[in-house]
């Protein structure tokens, strides 16, 4: 008998409701913006139509933090993986516009893209901000930021590339730092947590909650 083992996600694909906007924003603009799954790997010059800084994002939400930090770095070509449709639907709607031209997304498993579609020393910074905390103690596995995963990301960066991880989580927040800490090719830019850099827009529910006194912590690492 055959047992087949599945990997452990980091997402459960809750689609939620699609809104017609985002749907149409979907059918239209995804072939343009899109770049389809593959077990090869990608030439990203050839995507953007251009040779530019890469910045990865995983998991970009409804897209809003995205397409503002595109639009403040024209200069930058933006990358982001993201598994729900609703929010690639919305950056989508809001690449049109804002006229956006540098950011393209592929709607799979990040995991899946690192390994098979993306040269190593292919990025020149990556954002992941607030990923699931998956708070539940015998979740945790499901976390995104585990040892194997940041290797896998810091072989896709290159030498003196940026990784930007922030949570407002502080549970996950000392197990990102730690993980990020002990990962041989990455080093701390900052004595522990770092302030939050001004490329990285203050979200509503952000400043809701640090009003509240929640807080928020960011780790910024470069590739040695």
């Amino acid at each position: 008998m055959t047992v087949s083992h599945r990997s452990i996600r980091s997402f459960v694909l809750r689609q939620g409701r699609v809104s017609n906007a985002q749907q149409r924003a979907y059918d239209v603009l995804l072939p343009r913006y899109g770049i389809p799954f593959a077990q090869s790997t990608v030439d990203l010059d050839q995507k953007f139509g251009r040779s530019a800084p890469k910045i990865l994002e995983i998991g970009f939400g409804m897209g809003e933090t995205t397409a503002e930090i595109a639009a403040a770095h024209p200069e930058n070509d933006y990358l982001g993986i993201e598994v729900h449709t609703p929010g690639v639907g919305s950056l989508l709607k809001r690449i049109a516009e804002l006229g956006l031209d540098n950011i393209r997304i592929i709607q799979h498993d990040a995991v899946e893209v690192l390994t098979h579609m993306i040269a190593p020393s292919a990025f020149d910074g990556v954002h992941i901000f607030f990923p699931d905390p998956w708070p539940k103690k015998r979740h945790h596995k499901r976390r995104l930021i585990q040892p194997a995963f940041v290797a896998l990301l810091a072989e896709r960066m290159k030498p003196g590339a940026y990784m930007h991880v922030a949570t407002d989580w502080q549970e996950y927040a000392e197990q990102v730092l730690a993980v990020l800490s002990a990962e041989p090719r990455l080093c701390n830019t900052a004595e522990g947590y770092a302030p939050r850099p001004d490329y990285r827009p203050q979200t509503k529910f952000e400043s809701r909650g640090l009003k509240l006194g929640h807080g928020v912590w960011d780790m910024v690492f470069r590739k040695r």
